[in-house]
């Protein structure tokens, strides 16, 4: 009875030291909370930016849409928010303390851990399914991006090497979209590495030239609002971004890790979300032939920003198919 009464205490003590040490940390982060927004009120330097509010407000519209839990969201928002403090510690090779670079680089710390943690929790959810169809209008979309760019200019071995990479997976994902090949594990692994490593060229492409857009403070109305809309739709994307991310880094061993099994996973992981259902042949012609045509001219007359013109594409495309299998009934599309 003695020895139970014991571990009863022990255990409430031990109860009670975590709550505290809880509390603990809450009140510190509020105060270092009040102390960031005082020394930001008084800086001469544009440290917050309204740009990043609407990014974050578009990371916050997904999160609610894709959970179907609001307090795990709010959990993750929290728990995200104290890991971001973290970036207020001194970096190993700061001679010079200063705050308020910490508070510039904050927002983008707060950001990332929540679309980090979020893509984790909620894996399934946020893993895109991929179909051959997809595919190919991914690797149909690289060439355009890939010319329009100018990569086929550089003349160098790695360019080379590269261009030669990619003109064999997209000859691939064509001939799967074409024929009826087994989607084998190995093919169906294959095509999904590629989908991700594509999608997440034009994930970083978009991030760049969103983040190179003016202020939305010193823009025009009709410009800030164009402006905090890119920075809204980068925010919705921002956890499928992460999601791509993890599983192209899964690859990269880890120091800690159980590389084998951890590639194990992974491989699992891109085989599970590809699609092992032929597509059918005259969707793959029409899209050949709808994005040829589309690329073709703003390639031309260069109508939209390549980037826009790719997210146009992705967008209008199923609408055409839909509107196809409206008209003739019963076959298969790429969503």
């Amino acid at each position: 009875m003695a020895s139970n009464r014991k571990n009863n205490t022990r255990k409430k003590s031990e109860g009670f030291d975590l709550k505290y040490l809880v509390i603990a940390l809450g009140v510190i982060g509020l105060l270092l909370t009040f102390y960031i927004g005082y020394r930001a009120s008084v800086s001469d330097r544009k440290l917050f930016s309204v740009s990043l509010l609407a990014l974050f407000a578009g990371l916050l519209f997904e999160s609610f849409r894709v959970s179907n839990n609001w307090k795990t969201v709010i959990l993750i928002f929290v728990g995200s928010y104290f890991f971001s403090l973290l970036n207020f510690l001194p970096g190993k090779r700061e001679h010079t303390y200063i705050f308020e670079n910490h508070i510039e680089s904050w927002p983008y710390y707060f950001i990332f851990f929540y679309a980090l943690a979020f893509a984790i929790s909620h894996k399934e959810r946020v893993t895109v399914k991929l179909t051959e169809g997809i595919t190919l209008l991914l690797s149909l979309s690289l060439v355009y991006w890939t010319i329009d760019y100018g990569f086929t200019n550089y003349r160098n071995w790695f360019a080379y090497s590269i261009l030669t990479i990619a003109f064999l997976l997209v000859a691939f994902s064509i001939l799967n979209a074409f024929t009826n090949l087994h989607l084998s594990k190995t093919t169906r692994l294959t095509l999904s590495v590629w989908s991700t490593v594509i999608m997440f060229a034009f994930a970083v492409d978009n991030i760049f030239r969103v983040f190179n857009n003016p202020d939305i403070e010193s823009s025009y109305l009709s410009d800030g609002l164009y402006i905090g809309l890119q920075f809204f739709l980068l925010g919705v994307s921002a956890v499928y971004i992460m999601q791509n991310y993890m599983l192209l880094a899964a690859f990269i061993p880890s120091k800690h890790g159980n590389y084998r099994r951890d590639l194990k996973e992974n491989n699992k992981d891109h085989i599970d979300r590809y699609s092992d259902e032929q597509v059918y042949f005259g969707h793959s012609l029409l899209c050949i032939i709808y994005v040829g045509i589309v690329y073709g001219l703003n390639y031309k007359y260069q109508i939209l920003p390549r980037h826009t013109m790719i997210w146009l594409v992705f967008l209008t495309f199923p609408l055409i198919l839909r509107l196809t299998d409206f008209i003739i009934n019963g076959r298969k599309n790429y969503s």
